[in-house]
């Protein structure tokens, strides 16, 4: 048996639940400040790389149009993925991304996050309509297919996940960050209340396409860090700064196995499931997993 869909509509209450959600995350979720660990010098350096990765970006961003599909998705990859190096960043992946369109999934920590996705599968991005008008990086956003959602009008959703869902059935890949905001990743009690908001799941079920998991994870010095969280009232620069600052700092991208919904297939039960695979503490029942992918 397979859970029925409900009508897709986008109810009254869509603009706080489904596009604004709140972490509870604070600066008391971060490492309390420490003195650089690199040297003045070779944050400089980094700040150049990455100044100058950016300006890559441009030229990427003038030449993606223009790319045949494979070229330009193995372009933005290594983009992402130098861009990373330049940072100061080591990435790890865990698994490989399926062949093929899918809804990639991702827990969402820091701006470091879209990189990180990126570098392991040049998906086009979901991204807040804020985003277009940043300097460099909103070409190449909008450069590489970057489907832009407007939060100020919660109404439009409907439209935002058929865009999402034409683009599944074009062949591409897709990577949303279903939590809807950052959260340090460690401090259970102030994560998104809601947890995954199951709108872009819809697009996968109406696509027929499988949906990854990716679970992020960093690691500052071999343990578990809050380092590259950017929560709040946060400026940018400061957490692009503190990351300049840290050696060795990873991200480990693990991939999960697809999920393949069935028709009609309850967009919130697979929210919940594709969540449990990042989040094993809220893992649901086997039999809720069972229905779903009957």
């Amino acid at each position: 048996m397979t859970a029925a869909a409900e009508p897709w509509t986008a109810g009254p209450d869509a603009g706080e639940g489904l596009w604004r959600p709140a972490s509870g995350c604070g600066p008391d979720c971060l490492p309390a400040p420490a003195a650089p660990d690199v040297s003045r010098l070779r944050r400089a350096g980094r700040l150049l790389g990455v100044l100058g990765m950016l300006l890559a970006g441009t030229g990427l961003a003038a030449l993606l149009p223009v790319l045949p599909a494979a070229r330009g998705r193995a372009a933005l990859g290594g983009w992402a993925l130098w861009t990373l190096r330049a940072l100061g960043v080591r990435l790890l992946v865990r698994g490989r991304v399926p062949r093929g369109r899918a809804l990639l999934v991702a827990n969402h920590v820091s701006w470091l996050d879209v990189l990180a996705v990126l570098a392991v599968s040049p998906a086009r991005m979901l991204a807040k309509r804020e985003v277009r008008s940043w300097p460099l990086v909103g070409a190449l956003a909008a450069a590489a297919g970057t489907v832009f959602v407007d939060r100020s009008r919660p109404r439009d959703l409907p439209g935002t996940v058929a865009s999402v869902a034409g683009v599944l059935r074009s062949g591409r890949s897709v990577a949303v960050f279903p939590e809807g905001t950052t959260w340090c990743g460690a401090a259970t009690d102030c994560r998104p209340a809601r947890g995954f908001r199951p709108a872009m799941f819809e697009a996968a079920v109406a696509a027929g396409a499988p949906v990854v998991p990716l679970r992020l994870r960093y690691r500052y010095a071999g343990d578990p860090s809050t380092l590259p969280a950017f929560l709040g009232e946060e400026t940018l620069w400061a957490s692009v700064r503190r990351v300049l600052a840290a050696r060795d700092l990873t991200v480990t991208v693990g991939v999960s196995a697809a999920l393949h919904p069935a028709p009609g297939a309850d967009r919130r039960a697979l929210a919940r499931i594709a969540e449990a695979a990042i989040h094993p503490s809220r893992r649901p029942l086997l039999a809720t997993q069972l229905d779903l992918m009957a």
